[in-house]
């Protein structure tokens, strides 16, 4: 196989830019067209970033195409993804991998009947700040961690996005669309889940979008909006997850580790960069100094500063994963197991009472400096 697999991307949304804008800072991977329902869209977005815009059954069966990205919204995710890997080609998905377990396991029995690979987003957690803190964990900087807490908070995507209208519908809602930021860093962390209990509830029947071009509408809520959650792993640790799209404001810290020789305080998991911050048994917090993790270098501006920002690392590693024959850091494992708690919280949420997960995954190897630098081309 050529040491550089040629990438096909389904979904013309505002996530493909994303990926279009980060790919070349990769080796392994290039991406050569994008393919959409829409194909205006398509074509738009091949003609901004000099790529070809293609039909999707033409992406499918082309020869230049060996791995291919699916960013549709969440709801078409398992018939694309299903259709790439019945296509022959192997899979790279957008979060979350289906919104159903049935429908992740039928992914996974496709994709080793037909001898591909597959793989999920987020890859978040491959950053410089959360693999710092990986490897405090790892080096027993804080002991053997016993609980903890993640709060994800704010009101809502309707003030910000286009079209909001599949964030409140099944298959979004908070703990499906962001809950796999903070799943995935968890299990980076601690390892898989044993079991989940929560109470969950929405504030509102429905929304009025503030965000242009569709200022005014309302749009229907069918999803819960707030989940409080509990998660126990399998190393006997427990966090409690609070997820909210009602919250106007709070003063929630992102992620909290707590362990039996300190506490680590963790930056948001949708990024990648940020402060990492420890207590040693009996001292003060202190910022942990940052270390020379590529991922971790701010490379954007934004409103709020310069952030780091490396989207598609994910699929830079699972490529090189397929040209050497090791493990995939964002795998179809990993994600499944994931969706299995995504859905397992909100189903406890229903049936008000503890839900066993099904799955089980590994912790996936961390990426150091080294690991990382070598994913990345040189400048």
């Amino acid at each position: 196989m050529a040491r550089t697999l040629g990438i096909g991307i389904i979904g013309a949304g505002n996530i493909s830019s994303t990926y279009l804008k980060l790919a070349p800072l990769f080796k392994g991977i290039k991406i050569r067209a994008i393919a959409d329902i829409n194909s205006s869209a398509a074509s738009a977005r091949a003609s901004e970033y000099g790529i070809e815009a293609r039909t999707i059954d033409a992406l499918l069966a082309s020869d230049d195409i060996d791995l291919i990205v699916n960013l549709t919204v969440p709801d078409a995710h398992f018939d694309v993804s299903k259709r790439i890997l019945g296509a022959g080609k192997h899979l790279y998905s957008e979060k979350p991998l289906t919104l159903s377990l049935k429908d992740g396991l039928e992914l996974q029995k496709l994709a080793e009947r037909k001898g591909l690979k597959a793989g999920c987003a987020p890859d978040t957690y491959l950053g410089g700040a959360h693999q710092l803190a990986r490897k405090l964990v790892d080096e027993g900087e804080v002991g053997t961690i016993t609980s903890g807490t993640a709060h994800v908070m704010s009101h809502g995507m309707e003030h910000w996005h286009p079209n909001p209208d599949f964030f409140f519908r099944p298959g979004g809602g908070p703990i499906l669309d962001l809950g796999p930021y903070y799943i995935a860093n968890l299990v980076n962390l601690i390892g898989p889940v044993r079991r989940v209990a929560a109470l969950t509830s929405m504030a509102t029947p429905t929304r009025t979008i503030s965000s242009l071009p569709r200022k005014g509408e309302t749009i229907a809520v069918t999803t819960p909006t707030t989940i409080q959650a509990l998660l126990e792993f399998e190393s006997g640790a427990s966090i409690t997850l609070s997820a909210s799209w009602d919250v106007w404001a709070h003063h929630h810290p992102n992620m909290e580790l707590y362990g039996t020789d300190g506490s680590l305080f963790l930056p948001d998991p949708n990024f990648f960069g940020g402060e990492v911050k420890l207590a040693k048994a009996g001292k003060k917090v202190k910022p942990v100094k940052a270390w020379a993790h590529p991922f971790g270098i701010p490379n954007q501006k934004h409103a709020t500063g310069m952030m780091a920002n490396y989207r598609t690392a994910g699929l830079a590693d699972m490529a090189a994963a397929i040209l050497e024959g090791r493990d995939i850091r964002c795998s179809l494992e990993r994600a499944l197991h994931g969706v299995d708690v995504m859905v397992s919280i909100l189903r406890s949420g229903e049936e008000r009472k503890f839900i066993d997960i099904k799955t089980r995954c590994s912790r996936p190897e961390a990426l150091g400096i080294r690991e990382a630098k070598s994913l990345l081309k040189k400048s």
